[in-house]
């Protein structure tokens, strides 16, 4: 068994690419954050559902690493987003051009498609970019537009480069309504991180979970609240443990 069960959802256990390799072979993907699992997991059933049901979950936030290191009988290894994209998309070779991506906005899309282009040597086609729209903060996301994009492409991998809280449903959504099994990969903002449209996060910082701190110097009025709600994390996992906490939303517990 190379699973964890922290805070009811199986995170990942093994290798950097162990999870490479299971995630290439289809499925949602998801690397929930600490701010992530201290409010959304919380205050959104539809957030929660999306990380129980995910093929793969990946113990990117440190806190939550060092918490079960600590006090669990079982350690986990940390394996962040960013270091898990690196890995993928260097992998991926001419199989990436069967690709399909999901921007947060075009100014972030050119960016990112020109150091995909520059350091990978890969550029995907414009039929194969997405620019999302605003989707609702809680509850349930359906695009269908976005969904009839993917039949007709029929990509073998599905990046989606929107914020945390957000992509996991969408990844959700995508998954319960495509009758092929592409590879759903929501790794955060970490196509940013490599793009330079946020903060650049050096490998050593990401060993030594530094990555919010790095954010934080570089967006204090957008990351310091962001992260200081975070630390709240501490509270639910030593309340809730294995468990899956209960959730303040009026919807259904999935």
């Amino acid at each position: 068994m190379d699973n964890n069960r922290i805070l009811g959802i199986d995170f990942f256990g093994g290798s950097l690419q162990d999870a490479v390799a299971r995630a290439r072979s289809g499925g949602l993907c998801v690397a929930p954050s600490g701010p992530g699992l201290a409010g959304d997991l919380t205050s959104c059933s539809s957030y929660a559902e999306a990380l129980i049901q995910a093929d793969l979950v990946l113990p990117d936030s440190g806190l939550m690493c060092l918490w079960t290191n600590l006090f669990f009988s079982r350690s986990i290894r940390r394996i962040s987003g960013l270091a898990f994209l690196r890995a993928y998309l260097k992998e991926g070779g001419e199989d990436l051009q069967d690709s399909f991506w999901i921007m947060p906005d075009h100014g972030q899309s050119i960016e990112n498609v020109k150091w995909l282009r520059d350091e990978i040597g890969f550029a995907p086609e414009e039929e194969s970019i997405y620019v999302a729209p605003r989707y609702e903060r809680i509850g349930p996301i359906e695009d269908l537009v976005l969904l009839e994009r993917i039949k007709e492409r029929k990509p073998s991998h599905v990046f989606i480069q929107l914020g945390g809280g957000v992509q996991e449903r969408l990844g959700f959504f995508l998954r319960q309504n495509l009758v092929s099994r592409p590879a759903i990969l929501c790794t955060g903002a970490a196509l940013a991180f490599l793009s330079g449209e946020q903060a650049e996060i050096p490998d050593w910082a990401d060993r030594l979970y530094l990555g919010w701190l790095l954010r934080c110097f570089s967006s204090p009025e957008v990351f310091v609240p962001r992260y200081l709600k975070a630390f709240r994390l501490i509270t639910v996992l030593a309340r809730n443990g294995r468990k899956l906490p209960e959730l303040t939303d009026p919807l259904a517990r999935p």
